[in-house]
């Protein structure tokens, strides 16, 4: 049984223009893009009640107090407290990443990723004319990891200035040990490349493993690296758009304040409420929510028992990594929405074969979707 029953709660999502829910007709469950179907913390709605009350919304600052929210928040989680002078406040996780190559690297430049991964990782190099090296995430035991090997090859290439992480993983659900991370650096080090580094599903471990901001290893790393956060997968508020950067070098930290001043507005005053109230007060509901999404990637793998499918080692994300490679299935995407289930097909990661599934929802709709894909999976064992 769920340890966190408030999440259980079905929530009628049909009328809220979602991307998630009109995605597909009404009979399909929507388990593609990374949004919970879950109620947002009481904190945060409370706080923006309140805000709306006052009837005055013009132009806005950061507030101090969000800065120190998120200073305590990093403090507490991750033993790192980032300069008030390095915070980068941002509408977006994803234009912060195309910002970085834009701005940080030069036409041509040679980006390195670890693939397969969020598809905007590899859009930015792809979109900004520079060059692109996809290195493999590989299976080693039960748990994706990057091939250190490719990475160590491919930034020997002159042209090579960037790379950029994922961490924790999305989609493989991987959250980087100290061991990697050191490793890594020492590349990125030996090699001269910046790192960027997206760590948006910080807050959502679900195992014993630590997130380690890449800042944090030491005085080198932070001097080359971009950190990118955000509140918004954490606290389900999404659409409210904000995020974060830290830029600890003083020269990186120009250069993207500089690209950033025409090309993306500063978050709007409702975002910067949400995400303060979240990180000041939301700490109850974020461990119950871990609580809950640790009981239902359970319960998933137990559903996938006796089929084909094959799922690593889950550390993080509410975003479930696949294997249906055994099926042969010709189109996965289209296979299971005939089946009534919206999934994301691993193609637009760069993995064939692979499916991810978000089971940030109720049990009883992970349930219900469970039991159309197996039932859909039978048809073809």
């Amino acid at each position: 049984m769920s340890q966190a029953p408030q999440f259980d709660e079905i929530i009628d999502r049909s009328n809220h223009n979602s991307d998630k829910w009109s995605k597909y007709p009404s009979d399909v469950i929507p388990m593609w893009i990374a949004d919970m179907d879950f109620d947002a913390p009481s904190c945060v709605k409370d706080a923006l009640t309140d805000r709306v009350q006052e009837g005055v919304f013009g132009y806005t600052h950061t507030p101090t107090s969000l800065v120190k929210a998120i200073q305590e928040h990093c403090l507490k989680h991750y033993n790192w407290q980032p300069a008030t002078a390095h915070l980068i406040h941002l509408p977006g996780l994803v234009c912060a990443l195309h910002l970085c190559v834009r701005a940080l690297t030069e036409e041509g430049d040679r980006i390195i990723v670890p693939s397969p991964v969020y598809y905007h990782l590899t859009k930015a190099p792809e979109m900004s004319e520079r060059s692109l090296d996809k290195i493999p995430f590989v299976l080693k035991g039960n748990r994706w990891s990057v091939d250190l090997g490719s990475l160590e090859e491919s930034c020997k290439k002159a042209d090579a200035k960037m790379l950029l992480l994922c961490n924790p993983h999305n989609p493989g659900a991987t959250v980087y040990t100290q061991e990697e991370l050191l490793a890594i650096h020492s590349i990125a080090q030996r090699h001269d490349l910046l790192v960027v580094s997206d760590e948006i599903h910080c807050d959502l471990i679900l195992s014993d493993a630590k997130h380690i901001p890449f800042a944090s290893l030491n005085e080198d790393a932070a001097q080359r690296s971009v950190i990118l956060m955000a509140p918004s997968k954490t606290f389900n508020i999404a659409g409210l758009c904000y995020a974060f950067a830290v830029i600890a070098n003083p020269t990186l930290r120009q250069c993207f304040k500089k690209a950033r001043e025409a090309l993306i507005p500063a978050p709007n005053l409702l975002a910067l409420v949400a995400a303060e109230a979240a990180y000041k007060d939301g700490a109850a509901w974020h461990e119950a929510l871990l609580s809950y999404l640790k009981g239902n990637r359970d319960y998933l793998r137990e559903r996938i028992q006796g089929s084909q499918i094959k799922m690593a080692d889950h550390d993080a994300t509410y975003l479930a990594w696949l294997d249906v490679r055994e099926y042969d299935l010709e189109d996965p995407h289209n296979f299971f929405l005939k089946a009534g289930v919206g999934i994301s097909d691993g193609s637009g990661f760069g993995a064939p074969g692979f499916i991810r599934l978000n089971f940030g929802c109720s049990r009883s709709q992970l349930e219900q979707a469970m039991n159309r894909i197996l039932i859909a999976l039978e048809s073809v064992s």
